[in-house]
């Protein structure tokens, strides 16, 4: 009861804050969790025909065949080592470069770094998957270089082994800029007396990186890091789909691209629902995961 009086004041006394918050809870509410209930599809053998409560009810059918069928490991593999190399090596980029620019001092050169970096983020991603095979192809601007050099000209998106490369380097590049906008306004919060002190201690700058900025943005780093674990199996499949085909199956098929391909190009509505419900759970599990350890290493955690 005294829950609800003092939601009902805070209402009373915030009602237009309120208001712009509705259209966010009906976005979600209507696009994210009114639709959870077509998950049942995953456990039936759904015809568009019957509707979801008139097909048959199968189980875990679907997700039998998905673990005994041939591609099972071969997306996991792609996805886990595509979001591990994307964590490994396009997480701690935006870190590095917002420290870099923190340390500039003059602020022109500062603000411009700042927009060229940040420009590739605002770019179709349509555009950038074009860019992509022009620059990689056999005549494109990489090969030029590397053919400059006395090296033999590959076609970088028909090379299986290469692709995963591409896919991580070019996220890291369209993302470090945007990625930055965080930790700048992180580093903005901390106390410039701790900068004073250190420095009459005789610490150098980077004494003081090491020391003052890294320590002020650990809590924002954890945090993002908690999300980013969250999401790790979620490769997303548009850039995907745009740039590999079937000779890099082998490497670049991920169980998002796998469930656009069987639910949307083969029609097999339960059977891609089941894998994709399969691929929430994990994530499921690794943000919670991640969570308590956070929580339990360093107290610092999102609940």
């Amino acid at each position: 009861m005294r829950f609800r009086m003092g939601l009902l004041l805070d209402i009373r006394k915030n009602k237009l804050l309120y208001v712009m918050l509705l259209p966010v809870l009906l976005y979600y509410v209507v696009f994210h969790y009114v639709p959870m209930y077509g998950a049942v599809i995953a456990f039936k053998d759904f015809t568009p025909r019957l509707g979801i409560w008139g097909s048959d009810w199968v189980g875990f059918e679907h997700f039998r065949e998905f673990f005994t069928g041939p591609y099972f490991w071969r997306t996991i593999k792609n996805t886990v080592l595509i979001s591990f190399y994307q964590l490994l090596f396009g997480f701690p980029a935006p870190i590095i470069l917002a420290l870099l620019l923190n340390e500039l001092k003059h602020a022109v050169f500062k603000r411009t770094m700042q927009t060229v970096t940040y420009m590739p983020h605002f770019i179709s991603l349509i555009v950038i998957c074009g860019i992509l095979k022009d620059f990689t192809s056999s005549e494109g601007v990489i090969n030029d270089v590397i053919a400059f050099f006395g090296g033999e000209r590959l076609t970088f998106l028909l090379e299986p082994s290469l692709f995963r490369t591409v896919y991580v380097s070019s996220g890291i590049w369209q993302n470090i800029g945007w990625g930055t906008i965080i930790f700048l306004a992180a580093l903005t919060g901390i106390d410039q007396e701790q900068y004073e002190a250190a420095t009459i201690d005789g610490a150098g700058r980077w004494k003081q990186m090491m020391h003052v900025t890294l320590p002020g943005l650990m809590p924002t780093i954890i945090i993002l890091l908690i999300l980013e674990i969250g999401r790790m199996m979620n490769v997303g499949f548009e850039k995907i789909i745009l740039l590999y085909n079937p000779g890099t199956y082998e490497t670049a098929d991920v169980i998002s691209s796998y469930v656009y391909r069987v639910g949307l190009q083969d029609f097999n509505y339960s059977f891609s629902s089941a894998v994709g419900l399969f691929n929430s759970v994990i994530n499921f599990a690794l943000l919670i995961s991640s969570n308590w350890l956070s929580r339990k290493f360093n107290d610092t955690s999102l609940w």
